[in-house]
């Protein structure tokens, strides 16, 4: 096939065209057609001085880019029909999932894993589609295994086999979390001078409860079993170690489990430990000071409950002494936000191994501050319960135990049924609002305490490190919402494991896409992205591709993938995905 330029004699002049010479394989010999009408030699004289030499070095151009392969002219039969069953759709977004999970060396993690066992499939390759389906389109196993022709993979399993994978990934579930961690501290780098701690749970939408999936004070007040969830991170938002417990387990119980774990488990050095007042226990402290009051073999910044404090704490809370604004002067009128601190002695019960409790004194530094934006946002909360507490007590049918959410504590005399959960009146006993808690709880919105076992950081800083717990809160909404964390639809123990492994994974390599990105997107609009990234088969091997945003292009670049070609041949896909395969990011 070759382009020339050609001049056709008529009543008007010369009239110039570009024909595309090809050979007719039905006919066997050569053939001419129109490409394209270039216009009249008189009137191109006004744009080149010289029409035929600047179009025949356009074609002479347009021949070598043909050559190249960089051109092609494909004939298109507008009357060409789908075969039945046709899928000629592919995502290519995968292949920035697959740099991250390939830099990890997750590869040949699962393969070394699986060496010595008798497998009839390729674990590594269930954990692959396990992982971008996770990220990409998730769903339950059997949808992700329906899916799984989208990419451009030899997935080479069955479905049953995919079920029969979770109960090996779940044996080695602890040792690739410490892979995952040693990985990303060689590749990546890993703060761990801070840690930060929060438990979540996982329901399960069914009724009857086993060892693991217990009734707990689940974080919506759905009254399905669930799974408590405990997760560690470190100091630049990257999940670190995660661990189940039953669900009737207290936060606060999961916090030295955890901690020892990722003491032993990843050798972090001393650890500054970062939790909300979920964790916040006697026990807890007394565990990371060493236990010993001139001790503090790790250390911790924790949240502290204003309203349950003593009564000496909360007038100090309320007394104007101290404050300063957030540059430590004087405060000014209108000002909207607060800060002081002190060292105080505070004595604490430790629990001991025969059950009895121990006074202990320590000396911890107490942080308080107060935003207006905060006291505007607690007020409104708490008119909310309020609300929900009168209408209660007007209409206690309408509700039940599991629809209080909070205002119960504003409502005196109130009782349950035992079994049902409904709300009644007991004789003698009417239900009326609790006008002195409602009081006394406006006293202090927009109050926080932080306390810290490290005496000598400025407050600012004790504050600043707190606020970093939004992370962890992040991450757990990234699980629930973008990964689908919950509910699970797996039953057995070792299969839930597996579920948690796989979405913590995910989770990690969104946020690693996150870090090399420089935070620039939120995680939705990562995976948004990464599944709009697709193609359609348009002529035998070249794919058609029809997304391009500002989050793509510098994704791409983060990554070294040029997702800005209409175009591609099936071998140039087929070497980028090959590229993402390589341990060389940085």
């Amino acid at each position: 096939m070759a382009y020339r330029v050609s001049s056709q004699k008529k009543s008007k002049g010369t009239y110039l065209v570009i024909e595309n010479k090809y050979w007719d394989k039905e006919k066997k010999q050569p053939r001419t057609k129109h490409y394209k009408s270039l216009g009249y030699l008189h009137d191109l004289k006004a744009q080149y001085p010289d029409p035929i030499a600047h179009f025949k070095e356009l074609v002479a151009k347009m021949n070598a880019d043909e050559k190249a392969g960089n051109k092609l002219t494909l004939e298109i039969d507008l009357n060409e029909e789908l075969t039945d069953e046709t899928h000629t759709r592919y995502n290519m977004g995968y292949a920035v999932i697959m740099k991250i999970y390939h830099e990890l060396e997750l590869d040949r993690f699962f393969n070394n894993k699986a060496r010595h066992e008798a497998f009839e499939y390729n674990t590594n390759s269930i954990m692959k589609l396990l992982t971008i389906t996770r990220i990409l389109h998730p769903s339950s196993k059997k949808s992700s295994y329906e899916y799984k022709d989208r990419f451009f993979e030899r997935f080479d399993f069955k479905l049953h086999d995919i079920y029969r994978a979770l109960s090996h990934f779940a044996k080695i579930g602890t040792l690739c979390q410490r892979f995952i961690s040693n990985k990303i501290h060689e590749k990546f780098g890993r703060n761990t001078t801070l840690m930060y701690f929060d438990v979540t749970n996982i329901y399960f939408e069914i009724d009857k409860t086993d060892d693991l999936r217990k009734r707990g004070k689940e974080k919506n007040n759905r009254p399905d079993p669930i799974v408590q969830m405990a997760l560690a991170m470190d100091a630049d938002g990257i999940p670190l170690y995660y661990k189940l417990f039953p669900g009737n387990t207290h936060d606060s119980k999961t916090f030295v489990p955890v901690f020892k774990d990722v003491c032993v488990k990843f050798a972090p050095g001393r650890v500054i430990a970062v939790a909300d007042m979920g964790c916040t226990s006697s026990d807890n402290i007394f565990f990371l000071k060493g236990g010993d009051r001139d001790k503090r073999i790790n250390g911790y910044v924790f949240s502290f409950s204003i309203r349950r404090g003593s009564q000496s704490f909360k007038e100090y809370v309320l007394d104007d002494t101290g404050y300063k604004d957030r540059d430590g002067k004087p405060l000014k009128e209108g000002f909207d936000y607060k800060v002081k601190s002190r060292i105080e002695v505070r004595e604490i019960k430790v629990s001991m191994k025969n059950g009895s409790k121990k006074s202990m004194l320590i000396d911890e530094k107490q942080v308080v501050f107060w935003s207006r934006k905060y006291a505007d946002k607690a007020r409104a909360e708490r008119e909310e319960t309020i609300k929900r507490a009168y209408d209660i007590i007007t209409n206690p049918k309408k509700h039940n135990k599991d629809s209080l959410h909070g205002a119960a504590v504003y409502i005196k005399n109130i009782t349950f049924d035992k079994k049902t959960g409904e709300i009644y009146d007991k004789p003698g006993k009417k239900m009326v609002f609790n006008d002195e808690k409602a009081a006394e709880d406006a006293k202090y919105d927009g109050y926080y305490c932080i306390i810290t076992s490290e005496l000598e950081m400025p407050s600012e800083r004790v504050i600043e490190i707190y606020r970093g717990l939004s992370d962890i809160e992040d991450n757990f909404k990234v699980a629930k919402s973008n990964l689908d964390i919950r509910p699970v639809h797996v039953s057995r123990e070792d299969r839930i494991n597996a579920h948690v492994l796989i979405c913590f994974i995910c989770l990690v390599i969104v946020r690693l896409i996150q870090k090399k990105t420089a935070y620039r997107f939120t995680p939705e609009q990562v995976a948004t992205c990464l599944n709009n990234i697709s193609c359609s088969l348009e002529h035998e091997n070249i794919y058609l591709f029809d997304y391009r945003t500002h989050v793509s292009d510098v994704i791409g670049e983060a990554f070294g993938i040029d997702f800005t070609k209409k175009r591609l041949r099936l071998s140039e896909i087929k070497n980028i995905l090959a590229s993402s395969k390589k341990r060389e990011l940085r």
